[in-house]
């Protein structure tokens, strides 16, 4: 950057710029330029000192300043390796300085004791409205993505989103489902994930389309990739007895249009012999033969027991030089629409499962037995219910999930649900605390605080680097291929997003449970999305709503 000459050293403070914004300077390669002028060129990220200030033969340096420096804090950025107690400056919303030197800024914040990482990216996250939203911003998100089930169409999703503000970053697949909940089965087409979830238990939507069909559900995925969409949602366990064909023309799709699929698993055959291929195996097939890459979504939930088999039929196909990635979330119950095709009450033997493995959101009660699921399934099939599929609490089951959540560069990712909040009004947007009759599945509040707690505090099976690596430079790393913005995301060093968590390593820990879901997180003292607090000594700012759509483009 060229020196500037002028008559004094002064750092101008932003409140007295405008008194002196027209003072002309000359910069050394001839340019002028006004006080407001230098200061915008210091704010929008300069890393190097300014230059020389004098317009007589005096002259003095003027330092940059930044906005925001939060010092004594120990900096955990898995991209470079750093893990080390260093300052770490924000400037017009991206990391504009770090290291042990003084650093200049109009404010300055010690977080000594405290661990300072890059923001929390879900890559599965169903609820994407304020409410649910705070309470990930809570729990150290920073960006929310829609990708598994998705939706259809997404110009209708990032158009509400952004109408009414969001306090993180949003972002969302196109939908296979919906697409073909809109050609089978009348569904309105209206970009909305409550949409999806009152069709999911019917059986029309999961029912064989002719070719004319399937071709106007292909038409209709590849317009959405046209607008945007980050890839597409493939939830093709709540249709198992869909053509695999049908399966890799969308995966086709995916390769042709540079894209991931977002997978929820159909069944393995060693948990139910009569799915028409293997679920595991059925991703494996559609990576080696397309080329695409395949996303294997909450690889414990749909696996359960059976994880280990999933993982080798993924390592395999790793190892031949496929892209096939995978997530999971430190919990041991799933939650889904109690219509879904997989708990109809003749399948559930094939997870183990009972009636009383369901317990129903709206009341918070465990379904009796047959006779109440077959009511509820058939009277109201989009409520959701928490499914226990593994006893977390006991040990062989408890490390069936861990080697899921441990497996080579796998993700974190919640599958936060939308809340069920009987009688909420559009006034209730904005409503927080959020009142006892927001229900949702603990997920939605502590996946990551959780993550942390158990993978790195308490079971010590990754250090802290590597379970913040999975809660965000590995989600990133997952979508930058075909969503550049997501390359300055998951990192903190200097010229990355200022997406930033700062939290009390010995204190962070999830407070939701089955009875109570919604309750947030702590030990999360700050939580920055593009610079702009939206938890401040660990309490909600309200009025904060930052978030910003993700597109490919």
């Amino acid at each position: 950057m060229p020196s500037i000459k002028s008559e004094s050293a002064v750092l101008v403070d932003p409140p007295h710029l405008h008194t002196r914004a027209r003072q002309n300077l000359v910069l050394s390669n001839g340019e002028h330029a006004s006080i407001w002028d230098v200061h915008t060129r210091i704010r929008s990220g300069a890393r190097e000192t300014i230059g020389t200030l004098a317009t007589d033969d005096r002259s003095a340096t003027l330092m940059q300043v930044h906005d925001i420096v939060f010092t004594g804090g120990r900096v955990v950025d898995p991209a470079t390796g750093i893990d080390e107690v260093r300052s770490i400056a924000i400037t017009d919303g991206t990391v504009s300085a770090w290291g042990h030197d003084t650093i200049e800024a109009l404010q300055t914040i010690d977080v000594t004791g405290q661990v300072i990482c890059p923001g929390f990216i879900d890559m599965h996250s169903h609820g994407q409205e304020i409410a649910e939203q705070r309470l990930q911003a809570m729990d150290g998100v920073t960006t929310a993505l829609e990708l598994e089930a998705g939706v259809i169409p997404v110009a209708k999703a990032y158009a509400r989103a952004a109408s009414e503000g969001r306090p993180i970053n949003y972002g969302y697949a196109t939908s296979w489902a919906h697409a073909r909940m809109i050609e089978l089965a009348g569904a309105d087409p209206d970009g909305d994930i409550r949409t999806l979830l009152h069709h999911l238990g019917a059986p029309s939507w999961q029912g064989e389309p002719t070719l004319s069909q399937r071709s106007h559900i292909l038409e209709l995925l590849e317009n959405d990739l046209a607008a945007g969409a980050l890839g597409i949602g493939v939830v093709v366990g709540y249709a198992p007895k869909s053509d695999p064909t049908e399966y890799l023309q969308v995966a086709a799709l995916a390769a042709r249009a540079g894209v991931p699929t977002y997978t929820h698993a159909r069944p393995l055959i060693s948990m139910d012999p009569s799915s028409p291929v293997d679920g595991a195996a059925e991703i494996a097939r559609a990576a080696a033969e397309t080329g695409a890459h395949m996303h294997y979504c909450h690889v414990n939930s749909t696996s359960g027991a059976h994880v280990d088999h999933a993982l080798s039929v993924v390592a395999q196909v790793q190892a031949a030089g496929s892209r096939v990635t995978t997530e999971a979330y430190p919990y041991g119950s799933g939650s889904t629409a109690v219509g879904a095709a997989f708990l109809d009450p003749d399948k559930l033997h094939l997870m183990n499962l009972t009636p009383r493995s369901l317990t129903f959101v709206p009341t918070g009660e465990r379904i009796a037995d047959r006779k109440q699921l077959e009511h509820l399934r058939a009277t109201d099939p989009g409520a959701l219910v928490l499914v226990e599929f593994l006893d977390e609490n006991e040990d062989p089951t408890r490390e069936i999930l861990e080697r899921a959540m441990t497996f080579d560069r796998s993700a974190i990712a919640s599958d936060a649900m939308p809340l069920t909040w009987p009688r909420r009004t559009p006034a209730d947007a904005l409503r927080w605390p959020l009142p006892p009759t927001a229900l949702g599945h603990p997920r939605g509040a502590g996946t990551y605080a959780r993550a942390i707690r158990t993978l790195y505090r308490e079971r010590r099976l990754l250090s802290l680097s590597e379970t913040i690596a999975r809660c965000s430079l590995i989600p990133a790393q997952i979508l930058e291929e075909s969503v550049p913005a997501m390359s300055s995301k998951g990192r903190i060093s200097p010229g990355n997003d200022a997406d930033i968590v700062i939290f009390d390593p010995a204190r962070i820990t999830d407070n939701a449970t089955y009875v109570d879901g919604t309750r947030p997180s702590s030990g999360i003292s700050r939580v920055l999305v593009g610079g702009i607090p939206v938890v401040d000594g660990g309490i909600l700012v309200e009025d904060a709503l930052p978030g910003r759509p993700i597109r490919r483009s």
